[in-house]
């Protein structure tokens, strides 16, 4: 290999090592991942109902302990409480029941379809759902 192939791959390493790293502190300076909110299990008293980062450091976190909420700002240094003696509504997402799934269709229901199956007809004409 010559000297100049080697180059070309020095230099394609460090660009992409490069976006690595501004991609990384792009994500860390407008708050994108590592910003889930982890939900806690049912009868518990604590849980953290909405995070929302503010900037890089800091983010803005909605608590609720015993049907009452509280607005706190978290940072690297301080936490700071917002709000306090919010009243909790009745029913949020966070408490209600998800949905049932729908049922499962029998391997005679899946074997029907997929011997009235034809090709270049829409899926409604072949017996599915769009």
């Amino acid at each position: 290999m010559e000297f100049e192939n080697y180059f070309r791959f020095l230099l394609a390493l460090v660009f992409v090592l490069a976006l690595i790293g501004v991609l990384t502190w792009l994500a860390r300076r407008f708050g994108v991942g590592g910003g889930g909110v982890a939900r806690t299990a049912r009868g518990k008293r604590l849980r953290i109902v909405e995070a929302t980062p503010i900037d890089g450091r800091r983010k803005l976190v909605l608590l609720r302990r015993d049907d009452v909420e509280h607005l706190v700002v978290l940072g690297p240094n301080a936490e700071t409480v917002v709000e306090t003696g919010i009243a909790a509504p009745e029913t949020t997402a966070v408490d209600a029941e998800p949905p049932a799934p729908p049922p499962l269709a029998g391997m005679g229901t899946v074997l029907a379809r997929l011997a009235a199956w034809r090709p270049g007809r829409s899926p409604a004409q072949n017996g599915g759902t769009q």
